[in-house]
């Protein structure tokens, strides 16, 4: 597929800019109205800038939604690549190497094709809608748990510190109480849909997420054989929405906990 292809080159040209200024070093500056927690660098600008000219090279008249720069106002047009540059830039910010660059191209609004990417530990989670899923080029599958506490489960938080934190607290205060193993928190969703489509976690969510953040890993996350839908249950909109992604088997049972403390 000549869309996987470009993703993947484009994945390589945004991550090469990520790892030049994660060694380098880089200043960080917050984002407009949203505190102290958002953090954007000249690294996010330049690396969407690498994949954008990667992508325009091969397909001119295809649109691009960006994190940093490029709005496009109809999600659901004919060609659509759905870039984060830098997804998990706190990580980033404090040398974290737990971060990646997530390219998606959907057609006709659902995703087709998508690639996560962590530049430092050279990690690549692939997937084509009704191909399956690859991490490192080895076939990817949801873990076959079918209880809770048999199994991790990780979550994110929204930038919000008021009403959002509290909910995603208390959903894992739940959790807790269903005995799961453990609960992680890493900071980087693109990856941890990943880490559900390997087997590692058999539940994710969070409360808030755009469309970069998951526009690649629901489709890594399905093609390994699991579902992702909304915290309420819903078929994932192309736009802001909450998240849960599961081996499948777990759905239902996370759904309980993830919905009922649905900010």
């Amino acid at each position: 597929m000549h869309e996987m292809e470009i993703a993947k080159r484009a994945a390589r040209a945004g991550g090469d800019v990520a790892r030049h200024y994660y060694n380098a070093g880089v200043e960080m500056e917050s984002k407009a109205g949203e505190g102290t927690y958002n953090l954007v660098s000249r690294a996010d600008r330049e690396a969407e800038r690498a994949i954008v000219e990667v992508i325009r090279e091969a397909f001119p008249s295809h649109k691009v939604l960006g994190e940093e720069e490029n709005e496009v106002a109809d999600l659901s047009t004919e060609h659509l690549w759905i870039v984060d540059p830098i997804d998990g830039t706190n990580n980033f910010a404090h040398h974290m190497p737990h971060f990646a660059v997530s390219i998606a191209y959907w057609h006709h609004g659902r995703p087709a094709c998508g690639v996560v990417y962590n530049p430092i530990r050279d990690d690549w989670f692939e997937a084509i809608r009704g191909q399956g899923a690859t991490a490192n080029g080895e076939p990817a599958h949801v873990g076959e748990q079918s209880k809770l506490d048999e199994v991790f489960v990780g979550l994110g938080f929204y930038y919000d510190r008021g009403a959002m934190m509290e909910a995603t607290l208390d959903a894992m205060r739940e959790f807790f109480g269903a005995h799961v193993h453990g609960i992680r928190r890493f900071g980087t969703a693109s990856l941890d849909l990943c880490f559900v489509g390997t087997g590692a976690y058999a539940a994710y969510f969070e409360y808030e997420l755009s469309p970069w953040d998951f526009a690649a890993g629901q489709l890594f996350v399905e093609e390994a054989g699991g579902t992702v839908t909304t915290a309420r249950g819903e078929p994932l909109p192309l736009g802001k929405s909450s998240l849960l992604a599961s081996n499948t088997k777990l759905h239902d049972a996370a759904l309980q906990i993830v919905a009922k403390h649905h900010p």
